[in-house]
């Protein structure tokens, strides 16, 4: 598997400021009041355009690189989700992930843990990821997938698989004629 690779003592004094201004902006949506013009505006400051319409994140949030993550219209991102997304993170519409997911698009490398692999997460339309879930660099999850609350997704999940446990595993296939397009 090929990873980009960042060497984090040669981030620019440009990065660095642009880490910590998203810092602050994380920092005051985790503590401003959810569903207000204010709660609202801070989104809209963390992820530009790149947060689709009627799309709802809920406070707390952590991660990094909030900049290369890109979300669809009509997702639900519930509360404590870690969105690691220096390789990048595209969520397509109608996903939906469950409290405590991690989506991990970066790890360390393990003989020079100041360099970060990183490659990109792509979760395709309608997916629903449960609760405690994580999934890992370099992972697609297909279209109306479901992840189980605390897999652990290290491959691929297709279109319409459900995928459980540790390592995630698929278990069934969902019966593509019973989603509505």
């Amino acid at each position: 598997m090929d990873f980009e690779r960042v060497d984090m003592r040669e981030m620019t004094p440009e990065e660095m400021v642009k880490a910590g201004e998203m810092a602050e902006i994380v920092f005051k949506l985790n503590h401003t009041l959810p569903n207000s013009e204010e709660y609202d505006s801070l989104l809209r400051e963390l992820f530009g355009d790149k947060l689709g319409e009627n799309s709802r994140i809920m406070a707390p949030i952590a991660g990094a690189a909030f900049d290369c993550i890109k979300i669809g219209s009509n997702v639900f991102i519930n509360s404590n989700s870690l969105l690691m997304a220096r390789g990048g993170i595209t969520i397509e519409d109608d996903v939906m992930l469950a409290a405590n997911v991690q989506l991990l698009s970066n790890n360390h490398d393990e003989y020079d843990r100041q360099v970060l692999l990183c490659k990109p997460i792509h979760i395709k339309k309608g997916a629903w990821i449960g609760a405690g879930a994580s999934v890992l660099p370099g992972v697609t999850i297909g279209k109306y997938a479901i992840v189980g609350a605390g897999a652990i997704v290290t491959r691929d999940v297709g279109d319409y698989e459900v995928a459980v446990g540790v390592p995630a595993k698929i278990v069934k296939t969902l019966d593509k004629d019973k989603f509505e397009e």
